[in-house]
């Protein structure tokens, strides 16, 4: 077993410290998390509520290679993560998209990825969690253990019955690099077709999509290879989601097809200009990352700065509508067709996942077993037409996603009402987990927390 930070003697110290500081806030104060990072777009009322501090949680305490497994904290960034496990020729099962999300907060979230068709999310090669629970506990979460309820209903319960201190989980083997054959689609009933297909046969190691338009849409497939005629890079000057358009095929490292999203956020930095040549040069590899980007719109959600020069230049008011869905794939089709007539919003981001093993049941966020899904990731803001209110769009989504047999990411902004939101996300299984690591409320629940905006 190979020691890649911190030995687990410091992390026992870690956890008595993060336990004695959780035992000195007071039990009717509200509880959130001091942290270096964060990959969530709700908006939350300021709060003076003491922070539990977990950011020493972010060492990989060691990697197996003959196993196949990593034992980290749950503050551990993922582009910490895999440069810890790359050099053993493994990789997560499924690494998200940006840089700085964190183990443990994919976890209590969901993330999904182009080895998803295959893998699902990331909480299902967990093999085992050390919680923080919100009754002060640190207890350890099994799938066959006496804690398997919290180890079942922690995905998607966004820390509101604890915090993941420590988590196993499984790798998988890789090979140096990626080949992507980019296939372009005019019609989208042929584009989900190939998609569903490739997805069952499996014959490739990666699948995942972008559509520019209704009649422009790419199947990108990612397979492993020992050897590579060249190799492109996309961590400055040249843009990824560009070359989707313009290469049938390309050659990236494993690490660099890992971040290819992360440089331009997807293709959401264009918002900040710096997709141009000039600013790309200026700015140089260090400042192209997500965490960057990320600073630059907290900084605007505080100061509204350029909301306020958009209003004195006469622009109409705009609404964010940042989100991820998951639909059937039988019903993709209908949701894109949708989703193009009513909200002006390109490129979408378009994703293949199905639950990894069908027999497991994850109550929070449910699967239909042996069911192919499809991921549409969709990052802007859209015009508000006058006395439109804010959440126009956000909650004509909703009602599509409900009506298609979908349901949605909590990372951003929600409008369900109480009932609604206990109907898709098993409020009957939450308040028994709840009632059992919880029961004080300390943290809050998971309504208040995601559509309350605590």
């Amino acid at each position: 077993m190979a020691s890649s930070g911190a030995a687990d003697g410091d992390h026992a110290q870690r956890v008595a410290a993060l336990v004695a500081q959780y035992a000195a806030i007071p039990p009717d104060a509200p509880v959130r998390l001091a942290k270096r990072t964060s990959n969530l777009f709700r908006d939350r009322a300021r709060s003076s509520a003491p922070r539990l501090d977990v950011r020493p949680f972010d060492n990989v305490l060691s990697v197996d290679p003959v196993a196949r497994t990593a034992c980290v904290e749950g503050m551990v960034t993922y582009e910490k993560l895999v440069d810890a496990t790359l050099p053993h020729g493994l990789m997560p099962a499924v690494v998200p998209q940006l840089k700085t999300i964190t183990l443990g907060g994919a976890v209590t979230g969901l993330g999904i990825e182009s080895s998803s068709f295959r893998n699902g999310c990331p909480h299902e090669s967990v093999l085992e969690m050390e919680v923080l629970t919100g009754d002060g506990r640190v207890v350890i979460a099994r799938p066959d253990d006496e804690h398997a309820e919290l180890f079942r209903a922690f995905p998607n319960s966004y820390g509101t019955l604890g915090y993941a201190l420590r988590l196993d989980i499984e790798l998988e083997p890789i090979k140096p690099y990626v080949k992507l054959r980019h296939v372009r689609f005019s019609d989208p009933v042929a584009f989900f077709a190939e998609m569903d297909r490739v997805c069952a046969t499996r014959e490739v190691d990666f699948v995942d999509g972008t559509v520019f338009s209704g009649t422009e849409m790419y199947l990108t497939l990612g397979q492993f290879v020992d050897n590579a005629p060249y190799l492109s890079d996309y961590t400055w000057t040249h843009i990824y989601y560009r070359s989707i358009q313009t290469y049938a095929e390309d050659y990236l490292t494993v690490r660099d097809y890992l971040w290819r999203w992360d440089t331009d956020w997807f293709w959401c930095s264009r918002a900040f200009g710096v997709q141009k040549p000039w600013v790309r040069r200026l700015m140089g590899r260090r400042l192209l990352r997500s965490d960057v980007y990320w600073r630059i719109v907290a900084l605007e959600r505080r100061t509204h700065l350029n909301a306020r020069v958009e209003r004195l230049r006469g622009k109409p008011q705009r609404e964010e509508v940042v989100q991820d869905i998951e639909v059937p794939i039988d019903r993709a089709g209908e949701f894109l067709e949708f989703f193009l007539r009513e909200i002006p919003i390109e490129p979408i981001w378009v994703c293949p996942l199905r639950q990894r093993n069908p027999d497991v049941e994850w109550p929070l966020y449910t699967f239909t077993p042996g069911t192919q899904y499809v991921n549409f990731g969709f990052w802007s803001a859209v015009d508000l037409a006058p006395g439109e209110a804010d959440g126009t769009h956000n909650r004509l989504i909703e009602a599509k996603v409900g009506e298609l047999g979908g349901r949605k990411s909590l990372y951003s902004t929600s409008f369900y009402s109480p009932e609604e939101f206990w109907r898709l996300y098993n409020g009957a299984a939450y308040e028994v987990a709840k009632k059992t690591y919880d029961p004080g409320g300390r943290l809050l629940d998971l309504y208040a927390k995601c559509v309350g905006r605590q």
